[in-house]
């Protein structure tokens, strides 16, 4: 590359920034010429080089086939997506990216599952300043990104619980529901993931409230991760992990079977059409 980024003295966006600019001006490219042969705009480009705005995973990957470069600036987003995330978050969401099998219990639709347009939706809330859709943006790009990580290889093994309740609760949006429902469809045919719908004819359950995360890493180390009522905690005390994996195997019992919950998504896919 030529030039050295000292990662201690920046963050992952700027060092991606400046990777970008190092690479256009090496390929003796100016903005304009970059954004006319990618078609992307040249401001949007020069924001992402001065690093301003955290991309989709999507326009970094076109980048790096435009120069060429392998995976080398999917490698830095991968670290620069993590400046969109509060701090409490960034040690899971490095656990995450490195993860070999992951088990979720959500009671809404979770993040690794939804489509731009529900995350925007999801995460927009209030927003109605500038500043606060440049915010959403980027935490929809970040959200996005998570995605990467189940079609990423290896690939990892992911088993997803959705309380019936996510299914119940649709977008404000018509089009915008159907295509997430679409998705999950999509995703309970993908050869890694087994998606579960939890039904409300199993009844109360121990994890109403909140979200849970089971993670382990190829040499067999395993954390878990659980958010709810405005709190977030990251767990490695074995002992704590035993316990929350009994804790998602009777929500698992409880569950519909994958079969039966693909049925169970199509139907309701219906119910929305008609």
């Amino acid at each position: 590359m030529g030039e050295k980024v000292d990662a201690q003295r920046v963050s992952g966006r700027a060092m991606l920034g400046q990777t970008l600019r190092v690479l256009r001006e090496k390929a003796g490219k100016s903005l304009g010429q970059l954004a006319e042969e990618t078609g992307y705009e040249k401001s949007y480009l020069s924001r992402l080089e001065t690093g301003e705005r955290l991309s989709k995973v999507t326009v970094i990957e076109d980048l790096d086939e435009y120069y060429g470069t392998g995976d080398l600036l999917l490698s830095h987003w991968k670290a620069a997506r993590l400046d969109a995330f509060k701090d409490q978050y960034k040690e899971y969401m490095a656990l995450e990216a490195t993860a070999r099998i992951m088990w979720v219990f959500s009671p809404g639709i979770p993040g690794v599952l939804q489509t731009e347009d529900f995350a925007r939706e999801v995460l927009s809330g209030a927003q109605t300043t500038a500043d606060g859709e440049e915010a959403v943006e980027e935490q929809v790009a970040a959200r996005l990104g998570r995605q990467y990580l189940l079609r990423q290889k290896p690939e990892p093994e992911v088993r997803i619980i959705v309380d019936e309740f996510a299914l119940r609760r649709p977008a404000a949006q018509g089009k915008t529901w159907e295509d997430q429902v679409l998705h999950l469809e999509a995703a309970a045919l993908w050869p890694n993931v087994a998606l579960q719908v939890l039904p409300f004819s199993a009844g109360a359950h121990h994890h109403m409230n909140g979200s849970l995360t089971l993670l382990w890493q190829s040499d067999g180390s395993a954390v878990v991760y659980k958010e709810g009522n405005g709190c977030s905690r990251l767990i490695e005390e074995l002992h704590e992990v035993l316990r929350q994996r009994l804790s998602y195997d009777r929500l698992r019992d409880l569950a519909l079977s994958p079969s039966d919950s693909l049925a169970f998504i199509r139907d309701v896919l219906e119910e929305h059409r008609s």
